[in-house]
């Protein structure tokens, strides 16, 4: 319905609200013609979960003065604007806070639940956030969705993580916490309900779709398990989500010019339909995605990266006399320009006298650090749709769109489609046991996280945690204490600084992710943890990034002994 035919809608909506008409604006055609299948081959445990804003208290880092604990302040160097308007260095007195204050904000956003169904492990999975910016700009959710009894692959579920690193706003990352489980779980539904319909197969693949029976239980039984397909099937989720958001606000502006503005070539001031920044918003600003997907019927591990956001595995090597160590597997590669397997595949899409300029210093075209990421549309609308949506959606209010970056050329530069590898699971069922190399925890976590630690720390950490380690560990001897092997380590794309090997490692939180986070900016060191989190927004975000963890890990039991803390509820 065209806007000048609804000026009884409210101008100015409540935050809540304009994601949830963003939502149903960007889902209506993909996921309403999915909706019955997901909703009758599935129940669905676990809504979204998005990382609440947290209130970023009062200051830290650097050299703490006064002796007094109430009055304890520390001199930090913070970018401000100068009276020519330029940026420049200064130093401010900032206050330092309480340790318990510090605890607090640590452990506020960390949540810790279990599921499990019968003859299977437990399954547990802690979540924690920690804002630098504020708000937040990060984001995460879960979903458990059991498989119907009347599934040829039954009984088993999917278990769905995922965290969204958002940068440029908020908007991106929120979206993508309510709908990119949803789209991915769809397109997944649709291996098995509609599997003639799947896209860019292969030749034999396309001559098997044939031949087989839509009605029959070993074809619908061999899509949902090849791991080809369910690749694929996760990358075109991603693809597709990201195509929606981009043109949501090229659909508005289209079905609200009439024959006489064609004709006259006139854009129309929008800058006050509801959709306007609902639709706008999360397209500009841009976010990494990181999912995991666990089938527990066929015993089958997805990761989906989109941007520098990383998943490592620790896999439990067993030894003798009940000894042994934790292999640290990443499961993904940091794509940025500093990636040598991304700088090649972006020359490869773009004119050879771009080469040289589609990365400058690790940043596409001198700008954004990640090289794939929903939204960031000044790097994917052609120029001229740039300047037809800022005029009709952004002057209007204010916040008009910033240009693209000045060696934009051939758009677009950035793309959503993911990079999706599969590992096989390992874990008992029916009384069998794990073989001697079983992937036992896996961790997800936004760039801020990986800033700070390596891999191989992590898996330390996790593996430490899990074998109920308390107290402070020197770093030197965590090695000893929980040892480690290499196994594949990605691709590095980020430009950070090494580990030190100085310094000492806390075990002192019940939450396995808010025990990264405390080690990521101080550990054992409680100087040091308490600036870091002192930082107040903005000046925070030159020394550490907003942090999500999730950890994903399962344990040997009984049905009997499991916790289940899930909440059932439809799609």
């Amino acid at each position: 319905m065209p806007f000048a035919s609804t000026p009884e809608l409210p101008l100015q909506y409540t935050e809540e609200a304009q994601f949830y008409v963003a939502t149903v604006y960007l889902t209506r055609t993909f996921f309403l013609k999915h909706l019955y299948h997901i909703t009758h081959r599935g129940r669905l445990l676990n809504r979204p979960r998005t990382s609440p804003a947290v209130v970023v208290g009062t200051p830290a880092y650097l050299y703490y003065a006064s002796k007094s604990e109430k009055h304890q302040t520390f001199d930090l160097a913070v970018k401000v604007k100068g009276a020519d308007g330029r940026p420049e260095v200064t130093t401010r007195s900032i206050p330092l806070q309480p340790m318990k204050l510090v605890e607090s904000r640590i452990r506020e956003n960390a949540t810790l639940n279990t599921h499990q169904r019968p003859g299977g492990p437990i399954w547990k999975y802690a979540t924690a956030a920690l804002a630098s910016n504020d708000p937040i700009e990060d984001a995460n959710a879960h979903q458990v969705i059991e498989r119907d009894e009347s599934d040829p692959s039954a009984p088993g579920d999917y278990l769905f993580f995922a965290v969204m690193d958002g940068h440029g706003g908020k908007e991106t990352s929120q979206l993508l916490s309510r709908v990119l489980i949803s789209a991915v779980a769809l397109e997944l539904s649709n291996l098995v309900t509609n599997p003639r319909s799947q896209p860019r197969a292969g030749l034999v693949q396309n001559l098997k779709s044939l031949l087989w029976s839509s009605s029959s239980q070993s074809t619908r039984r061999a899509l949902d398990s090849d791991p080809q397909w369910v690749s694929r099937a996760i990358e075109d989720a991603f693809v597709k989500l990201d195509t929606e958001l981009i043109n949501a606000p090229i659909h508005v502006l289209a079905s609200n010019i009439d024959e006489e503005a064609r004709k006259k070539q006139v854009l129309p001031d929008l800058s006050q339909h509801p959709l306007a920044l609902p639709t706008m918003l999360p397209a500009i600003s841009g976010s990494c995605a990181l999912m995991a997907v666990f089938d527990t019927a066929h015993r089958d591990l997805y990761v989906a990266c989109t941007g520098d956001s990383r998943a490592v595995a620790g896999v439990w090597e067993k030894a003798p006399e009940g000894k042994g160590q934790w292999r640290v597997e990443v499961l993904t590669e940091d794509q940025t320009g500093r990636n040598p397997n991304e700088l090649k595949r972006l020359q490869s899409e773009h004119p050879k006298d771009e080469a040289n300029d589609v990365v400058r210093e690790g940043r596409i075209l001198g700008g954004l650090e990640p090289s794939r990421a929903f939204g960031d549309a000044r790097y994917k609308w052609p120029r001229q749709v740039q300047e037809a949506l800022n005029q009709a959606f952004l002057v209007g209010n204010g916040r008009p769109l910033r240009p693209p970056p000045p060696l934009f050329k051939t758009p677009p530069y950035v793309t959503a489609r993911p990079v999706v590898t599969h590992r096989k699971l390992d874990f008992p069922t029916d009384g069998t046991e794990p073989g001697d190399k079983s992937l036992r925890f896996v961790v997800l976590a936004t760039d801020g996280l990986w800033d700070q630690l390596s891999s191989e720390e992590v898996v330390s950490l996790v593996g430490g945690h899990l074998a109920g380690l308390k107290g402070t560990v020197p770093k030197s001897e965590l090695p000893s204490l929980v040892p480690t092997s290499t196994g594949t380590m990605g691709v590095e794309g980020k430009n950070k600084k090494k580990p030190t090997a100085s310094g000492s490692w806390a075990f002192a939180d019940d939450n396995v992710s808010a025990h990264l986070i405390r080690n990521a900016f101080g550990g054992g060191d409680e100087d040091h943890l308490r600036k870091m989190l002192s930082i107040p927004a903005p000046y925070s975000r030159r020394y550490r990034d907003d942090v999500t963890v999730t950890v994903v890990w399962w344990e040997d039991g009984k049905e009997e002994n499991a916790k289940v803390t899930s909440i059932k509820s439809k799609l």
